[in-house]
């Protein structure tokens, strides 16, 4: 009999198949003691498993290439940190066995990870990943891992690792569900890049008996366990409308009657742009510039260094828009040279622009680099603040971007609440608003999105976030300037027609995301979006919001 369970659903697809399960995880390793005399040559097995786990990492990086490479050279980072290593090799000294002193120096790290802001919390899965990998390689066992099968499959675990998510074949597996993560996890971020389904933060997955036939619905987040034929006939009807739809969609982003809202891609650095103008993106929405300070956590990048990168970004869109996230650094992504280390609430604390405006000079810095970046090219570059709370705020930005000669738009991220609610105001001082729906959604409801317990208060379908939306859509109209969504929000694309219908002028996504946008907007007038919209706004639950909107839009 068919069940129906629900999940968060992070890449968009269908997939119907056979329960696999990922290996089973390394066994924690026995704590004897080893002689004295002994510690040199453990201490010696430990330097080369690390490095035997990393350059594979690396390896497996290179053969996946774009965004995941990126996330690979990460772990394998972590594999060599010398901290890291340097409480490894202490361990042993005091009698460990090489395989002990790694799996209890990474608990050790792990701990602080996990309590160090939604970010780093986020990079746990990957830190046990690379601990599983190394004792594996110590203990002579099977690495964990995806399973070897001869058909294709559903695959299902606890969570996954990048190093798994990375080299999964899209032929045999069909899709995945796990039951930790959420919609910015790197497990999700890959299989969106894939173009398999998956479904995170469902809870029970791990219960699903080995064998057992489901069919996991990406866009909704919905798994039906032995689902009927009239079910499986309904979602394969679902795909093909959907590969049809795909497949004659292109150009400009636009609702059925011509309403224009572009349709611009979110990227981490130059390894990201190559996807985004193959899926036809008109700019960029959001380029995460922290993804460069992150390489070295002790000081900035230089100037020369920051202009070659952000040359390379813009060089790729000439005529299109390009809108560049000064450093957002802190709470989740904290850096030794910039943020407090002793905040009792980093999250709450002095993150954002706040720390920016803190050390002006790191902001003059990256401002005069984007600003010698831009010179020559026919690029309309737009730069934003992140987690502006209110107008005082937004000047100290504005002047910031004015006395470094920025020739360029200034704009302001609407991520804290108070931001939306005086939307307004805060255009008096820039020239338009980005809305980050993650961070919005995680300060709205003060529920941390890395947090799978909390997942629901993450669903931007919420009604309470869709009325924050419409109020900065509906002030940025009133002001005659424009108001973007560049948070995971505008990856759905039923919501991106609700958002549409909200006022909100762009979309920016993952690349792998645009298509399925752009195909679903096509398809709807603008009219049909503002009443589905409105729709949404009435309901009480992020589920209602969304049956009200797709019953709107389906004629229901």
């Amino acid at each position: 009999m068919q069940t129906t369970l629900r999940g968060v659903g992070v890449s968009h697809g269908v997939a119907i198949g056979e329960v696999r399960h990922m290996g089973t995880a390394v066994l924690e390793p026995p704590a004897k003691q080893i002689p004295t005399e002994d510690a040199g040559r453990e201490q010696g097995r430990a330097r080369q498993a690390v490095e035997a786990v990393a350059a594979d990492l690396i390896a497996r990086g290179n053969l996946a290439g774009g965004e995941a490479q990126g996330v690979l050279e990460a772990q394998a980072m972590m594999a060599q940190d010398p901290e890291l290593m340097s409480d490894v090799e202490q361990r042993i000294a005091a009698g460990s066995t090489a395989e002990r002193a790694v799996y209890d120096a990474f608990a050790s790290y792990r701990t602080l990870l996990a309590g160090a802001g939604e970010y780093l919390a986020g990079r746990v899965a990957d830190l046990d990943d690379v601990r599983n990998r190394i004792v594996a390689r110590l203990l002579g066992v099977p690495m964990p891992g995806v399973p070897d099968s001869d058909e294709p499959y559903v695959l299902v675990a606890r969570d996954l690792a990048p190093a798994d998510t990375a080299l999964l074949d899209p032929t045999l597996v069909l899709g995945f569900v796990t039951e930790e993560g959420g919609p910015t996890s790197h497990s999700a971020i890959l299989a969106r890049q894939l173009g398999v389904a998956a479904v995170v933060a469902l809870p029970g997955a791990g219960d699903l008996a080995e064998g057992t036939t489901i069919a996991v619905d990406g866009s909704t987040g919905e798994v039906f366990i032995e689902p009927s034929a009239e079910k499986r006939a309904e979602l394969a009807k679902e795909a093909e409308e959907q590969r049809a739809a795909l497949a004659s969609s292109s150009g400009p982003g636009a609702t059925s009657d011509g309403h224009k809202v572009p349709l611009l891609a979110n990227v981490g650095g130059p390894a990201d742009v190559p996807a985004a103008v193959e899926a036809g993106a008109e700019g960029v929405g959001l380029f995460r510039t922290e993804f460069l300070f992150l390489d070295d956590s002790e000081r900035a990048p230089s100037e020369e260094k920051q202009v070659a990168v952000y040359r390379q970004v813009l060089e790729a869109f000439p005529e299109g828009r390009v809108v560049v996230r000064v450093l957002d650094a802190g709470a989740d992504k904290p850096l030794d040279f910039l943020t407090p280390a002793d905040e009792p609430n980093p999250a709450l604390g002095v993150r954002g622009l706040r720390s920016l405006l803190d050390h002006p000079d790191v902001l003059r810095t990256q401002l005069t680099a984007l600003s010698k970046a831009a010179e020559g090219l026919p690029v309309y570059l737009e730069v934003m603040a992140p987690m502006v709370a209110d107008r005082i705020d937004a000047k100290a930005f504005a002047d910031a971007c004015r006395e470094a000669g920025l020739n360029a738009k200034f704009g302001a991220m609407v991520e804290i609440p108070s931001a939306a609610l005086r939307a307004r105001s805060i255009l008096q001082e820039v020239e338009f608003l980005s809305l980050g729906t993650n961070d919005l959604a995680q300060y709205t409801f003060a529920a941390d999105r890395q947090v799978g317990a909390v997942s629901r208060w993450q669903d931007p379908w919420q009604p309470a976030l869709l009325d924050l939306v419409a109020m900065a859509a509906e002030s940025a109209a009133a002001e005659g300037k424009s108001c973007g969504v560049c948070g995971e929000a505008a990856a759905d694309p039923l919501l991106a027609c609700v958002l549409t219908g909200l006022g909100v002028t762009s979309l920016s996504m993952g690349a792998a995301s645009i298509p399925y946008v752009r195909a679903t907007l096509a398809k709807y007038s603008l009219a049909q979006c503002e009443r589905a919209a409105a729709a949404a706004r009435a309901a009480d639950t992020a589920e209602q919001a969304r049956a009200a909107a797709q019953g709107v839009l389906s004629g229901e």
